[in-house]
């Protein structure tokens, strides 16, 4: 089944609100094996309503309306609608009286606009909206499914999960679909396309692979499609053990896994603690850690020193290292690491130190150059990374490298 989204308001297209409605019906409609061929958003006007109306029903099995289904002159969707299906507005007694029940409970009078949405075509299938006053509507035509919706997140996807799937479901036009996410880092996009181009060349054919970049990680998802999702899932899964294969110091985690929690787990179960020591990255690390639920139970803290005389006096860098090396470097970033340590009272630390940029590169250490060191209670290690010269990305990917490169410490000390 393939499917086309019309949003409709101009709050949508000038800007003032996001379009949050089409990404989370998309991704309803996904997990239900429905194809959505395309996203349109239109202005609160009858011409391009009925535009966008015929335009879908050219191409798709399935058209999902939101917006303009309120009690306002400006919402304009019904009569419109009875102008596309030829239908005239009839008073639907069961929402009358739904509505009526809503504003006794609130102490509130009801008014004809009020009454008006209770007011639906007469072709059209009404759909029951508990949470508002809107009902959905749902029509067919010529083989095409037309369901229109109330643009309020929380009243359309009641009607989504309530309403529009079951009976999507029950036409029997759906397919099964399973995903699976597979989190990456430490491989650029190009590099991984190729470590992996085999893979991807022998997928079984109802099995896709699209990549997902991001400054924090690529995500690879592989999806199948079929009629069995059990089916489909052993599949999927049978692929991801060969990517294990291929690329296993890559994988850090699955679905929407942060690189944190990975972290987290190893600790737990080993029954150890962290400390992180940041210039550059600004505290970033530390958020991305404490962003994880229970993490005080492996996380001791960080320190954030940004001026070289906190790293002397907190972390215990030597005044002659920044001398002689400089506070980017990678004798600092060791002395950050097995100074935090100490400071932190941890097992594990990891620190970093760079020049984010825009401003402060020179030609031997350019702006996106980034040392970052691990420290245990045995070695301290430490890392070059020259990423770029977009400050916001340098960080990104600097807190996104140092908890990577700090994994892979932390592996190998589990071994």
């Amino acid at each position: 089944m393939k499917a086309e989204i019309i949003t409709i308001g101009d709050e949508i297209l000038i800007g003032q609100i996001v379009d949050t409605n089409s990404a989370w019906i998309a991704e309803q409609f996904n997990i239900h094996g429905i194809e959505i061929y395309q996203i349109t958003s239109v202005h609160d006007s009858r011409e391009h309503i009925l535009e966008a109306l015929k335009n879908a029903a050219e191409k798709v099995d399935l058209v999902i309306m939101t917006g303009g289904l309120g009690p306002t002159k400006d919402d304009i969707t019904k009569k419109t609608l009875c102008e596309f299906f030829g239908s005239e507005l009839v008073l639907h007694e069961p929402t009358l009286e739904h509505i009526k029940n809503r504003f006794v409970k609130r102490n509130i009078d009801i008014n004809k606009l009020n009454r008006d949405q209770a007011l639906v075509p007469d072709n059209c299938t009404v759909l029951y909206n508990q949470l508002g006053t809107a009902p959905g509507l749902w029509f067919e035509s010529n083989n095409t499914i037309f369901v229109s919706l109330p643009g309020v997140p929380f009243e359309m996807k009641y009607l989504v999960e309530n309403e529009v799937l079951p009976r999507l479901v029950k036409t029997g036009k759906t397919r099964a679909i399973y995903h699976k996410t597979i989190l990456t880092q430490g491989i650029p996009e190009s590099m991984l396309a190729m470590k992996i181009e085999d893979f991807e060349n022998n997928l079984p054919d109802n099995v896709k692979l699209a990549y997902l970049p991001s400054p924090m990680a690529v995500r690879l998802r592989l999806s199948a499609t079929g009629t069995s999702k059990n089916e489909l899932e052993k599949l999927v899964e049978t692929e991801v053990s060969k990517l294990q294969q291929i690329i296993p110091e890559a994988i850090y985690g699955y679905g929407n896994e942060t690189m944190a929690e990975a972290i987290g787990k190893l600790l737990l179960k080993a029954g150890k603690t962290l400390g992180v020591a940041e210039s550059c990255t600004g505290g970033f690390i530390s958020h991305l850690i404490t962003s994880v639920p229970g993490c005080s139970v492996w996380y001791n803290g960080s320190v954030t020193a940004y001026a070289n005389q906190v790293k002397q006096n907190v972390l215990g860098v030597r005044a002659e290292t920044l001398e002689k090396f400089g506070a980017v470097s990678e004798e600092t970033a060791c002395e950050m690491a097995v100074g935090a340590r100490k400071v932190l009272d941890a097992d594990f630390t990891v620190a970093t130190t760079g020049i984010a940029g825009p401003d402060g590169g020179t030609p031997d250490k350019p702006v996106g150059t980034v040392w970052i060191a691990v420290a245990t209670e045995e070695a301290v290690s430490a890392q070059k990374f020259v990423f770029g010269d977009n400050r916001e990305r340098n960080i990104l990917r600097s807190g996104q490298t140092a908890l990577q490169f700090l994994r892979k410490v932390i592996l190998d000390g589990l071994k």
